[in-house]
């Protein structure tokens, strides 16, 4: 399925994305499976109610390696992150918000939201693995 130039989205990690996103839309706590699309996200012990299904991507061509983007817009910044949460799906393409490790070691929550968004054909991606469900705070686009 890779460099599709076809523009056909009818793959099976589109429609785990696209899941994805309705979840987060529409969080509720529940008890399912533990598969990508699981048809709730999950309330932990110390997470009354989840808004994110942390993810990571691997590509046609990353040879099992996550693909990795910056945590800030600046382009000089060297920190990065393989951990993304959807934002938006949109044809055979979607928006991927970057998440970073939580500072506050203190905290639950593994993630914090970053300002460094990006957009993906998914044509492009081969593997999406799903994290523990979590709660993120300032995640609208």
């Amino acid at each position: 399925m890779c460099n599709n130039n076809n523009n056909e989205c009818n793959n099976c990690i589109m429609e785990i994305l696209q899941v994805i996103n309705v979840l987060q839309s529409n969080a509720c706590p529940d008890n399912c499976l533990l598969s990508c699309d699981r048809p709730a996200l999950g309330g932990g012990p110390n997470c009354v109610i989840c808004n994110t299904r942390p993810i990571m991507l691997y590509t046609c061509a990353g040879n099992g390696t996550p693909l990795s983007m910056p945590t800030t817009r600046v382009e000089t910044s060297a920190t990065t992150s393989s951990v993304f949460r959807v934002e938006k799906v949109s044809g055979c393409c979607c928006t991927f918000r970057v998440l970073a490790p939580n500072p506050d070691t203190t905290s639950t929550y593994p993630y914090v939201a970053t300002d460094s968004l990006f957009t993906m054909d998914t044509n492009c991606l081969c593997a999406v693995r799903c994290l523990n469900d979590t709660f993120v705070e300032c995640t609208t686009l």
